[in-house]
């Protein structure tokens, strides 16, 4: 087996191995992650020594589109880009959202969800400065965007592109001065 074949599949691994983590919750054993994941609980903990560290990397990703966000040097553009990249991991992951909702009660992981939420505030305060932001958001219309989210039934892909069209609608709402901006191609989302 090359190198970049054992890469691959270590990378794929991975992903899997979040995957299952995020659905199981963060309560389910690693025996159990490892089973749905479809790996050895010894390649569980080869990409993740203890499970602090698989509850750590979901954090970090809120962290890094949060960071991301507040970066950009147009505040509604990097509240644009939170929103649409929050749910598109949640359209492509389910258990996104459950998952970082249910963080246990830790010592240094409410720091660190205490952080995102400080630097997310921060992100709707300069949005709603600027004068882009409706002076009503809340942070909680953000969760509802998330939860909505989730009753977008389908496959993967007609998931997101529906997830997409969506988060464009709730956007041009958030927006102070809505402008009729073209929204992503509609897709037909099954009815259950």
């Amino acid at each position: 087996m090359t190198a970049k074949v054992r890469r691959t599949d270590s990378a794929h691994n991975r992903v899997r191995i979040l995957a299952a983590a995020r659905m199981a919750g963060s309560g389910a054993p690693i025996r159990e992650i490892a089973r749905r994941a479809q790996v050895s609980v010894a390649t569980v903990y080869r990409h993740f020594p203890t499970k602090d560290a698989l509850v750590a990397e979901e954090l970090a990703l809120c962290s890094a589109i949060v960071e991301e966000g507040l970066a950009e040097a147009d505040p509604w553009q990097g509240f644009v880009l939170v929103l649409e990249k929050l749910t598109e991991a949640h359209a492509r992951d389910q258990g996104f959202r459950a998952f970082v909702a249910q963080l246990p009660e830790r010592l240094d992981f409410p720091a660190d969800r205490a952080r995102t939420l400080r630097m997310l505030l921060k992100l709707i305060r300069r949005a709603k400065e600027s004068g882009d932001l409706r002076p009503d958001f809340v942070l909680e219309d953000l969760v509802l965007a998330l939860v909505a989210s989730e009753g977008i039934q389908a496959e993967p892909d007609v998931r997101v592109a529906a997830v997409r069209r969506f988060t464009a609608l709730l956007i041009q709402s958030f927006r102070a001065s809505p402008a009729a901006e073209p929204l992503p191609p509609a897709v037909r989302v099954p009815i259950s």
